[in-house]
């Protein structure tokens, strides 16, 4: 009795395998959708990126989506701090309610929603949108982007479409420009003899 009950499930799995091998399935047309499928998706996330043993960036963030194929990173409501003096103290801090970022180059896009605070420069900046190109350490908001940008002095100037470069330390707005720049001379810095 034994071998026949085992027969019986052998020949019900070997009818289940012929059915299966030569049945086919229609998934339809899957050319796109492997490219717009994330790879992976992550929750609730917190990412610390380190380099030499030291933390450079802590990024948190609701949703973080990673696409293989096009190298991309998309994150929803997120913040990041970037961090100096290897790794001992915060030099920027941020929020977006959306970001895209480039893998391979490092170029990113902030929208929804954008709040900075560089600590070194003492500037915070809120705007809907920066792009940030990061071969030519070039920051840009949407030429139509109303920019707003303080310092703790009292500075608070608003202008239309921002692009700033972080090697030449230059800021200039394509649009129009308003509010007040406080200039404060550094006591530090003493008058060179001519």
């Amino acid at each position: 009795m034994k071998k026949s009950i085992t027969s019986a499930y052998a020949l019900k799995a070997a009818c289940v395998l012929i059915f299966f091998a030569s049945c086919t399935f229609d998934y339809g047309d899957t050319g796109g959708a492997e490219n717009t499928l994330p790879d992976l998706v992550m929750q609730n996330v917190e990412y610390v990126r380190v380099r030499s043993a030291d933390p450079v960036a802590r990024i948190r963030a609701e949703r973080v989506e990673r696409y293989e194929v096009q190298g991309l990173m998309r994150l929803d409501n997120f913040t990041f701090e970037q961090y100096g003096d290897s790794g001992e103290s915060v030099n920027v801090t941020g929020s977006a309610g959306f970001a895209s970022v480039e893998i391979e180059s490092g170029d990113f896009i902030m929208d929804n929603g954008v709040w900075l605070e560089v600590e070194s420069e003492d500037i915070m900046i809120e705007t809907f949108q920066i792009n940030w190109n990061d071969k030519e350490r070039a920051m840009s908001s949407g030429a139509e982007d109303i920019v707003n940008i303080f310092q703790e002095n009292g500075t608070a100037i608003t202008g239309t479409g921002l692009r700033a470069n972080a090697r030449s330390r230059t800021w200039e707005f394509s649009g129009p420009v308003s509010g007040t720049y406080i200039y404060e001379e550094n006591d530090e810095e003493e008058p060179q003899a001519r």
